[in-house]
C-alpha cells in the first residue's frame, strides 16, 4: 500500500526533473573548469544526449539511479507497490537506453554514462568518478585536447 494518495504520488512523480538536474549540473560545472566545453540535450542526437561535446564527437549521459536501473545501486530498488508496472517500465528504460548508445555509436560517436550515485559522491571534491576525465581525454586526438585554465596572478 501506497503512504502517499493517488493525487500526492501523482505531483510527486511530475516534479521529477529530466533536464538540468543536481547531477547535471555537478558534471557541467566540472567540465567547464576543465577546459571543455559542450552543448546541452541536442535533438538531432538519439536519446538527447545530456552533454554533447561535438568537438571531440562525444556524449556523456547522466543517468538517475532508479530511472535507468544502475546495477548493484540500493537506489535502483524497485518500489513494494505495482511491482510489475515498475519492472516493465524501468526495464524499456535500460532497452532504450541500449539502443540509443548503439545508435550514438553506429553514428561515430564516443557515448559516456555517468550514474547520479557516483557523480553525488564526488561532488564535494568537485572530481568527475573515478579516471572519467582522464578516459575522456584519451578518446580525443593529442592536438584536440582542452587547455586547462590556470589562475596568473
Amino acid at each position: 500500500m501506497d503512504k502517499f494518495s493517488r493525487e500526492q504520488r501523482h505531483n510527486n512523480m511530475a516534479a521529477v526533473k529530466s533536464k538540468n538536474t543536481k547531477p547535471e549540473l555537478i558534471v557541467r560545472k566540472i567540465l567547464y573548469r576543465n577546459g571543455f566545453r559542450y552543448r546541452l540535450h541536442r535533438r538531432d542526437l538519439p536519446g538527447k544526449p545530456d552533454i554533447v561535446l561535438p568537438k571531440y564527437k562525444t556524449v556523456i549521459f547522466i543517468h538517475g539511479c532508479f530511472w535507468h536501473q544502475h546495477p548493484g545501486c540500493p537506489k535502483s530498488k524497485l518500489p513494494a507497490t505495482h511491482e510489475a508496472f515498475w519492472r516493465e517500465k524501468l526495464q524499456h528504460n535500460v532497452n532504450r537506453d541500449r539502443n540509443q548508445h548503439e545508435e550514438l555509436a553506429a553514428m561515430g560517436w564516443h557515448v559516456e554514462v555517468l550514474w547520479e550515485c557516483e557523480v553525488m559522491r564526488c561532488a564535494r571534491s568537485m572530481q568527475l568518478p573515478g579516471d572519467f576525465l582522464n578516459r575522456l581525454r584519451n578518446t580525443l586526438s593529442p592536438s584536440a585536447k582542452p587547455k586547462c585554465r590556470t589562475k596568473t596572478k
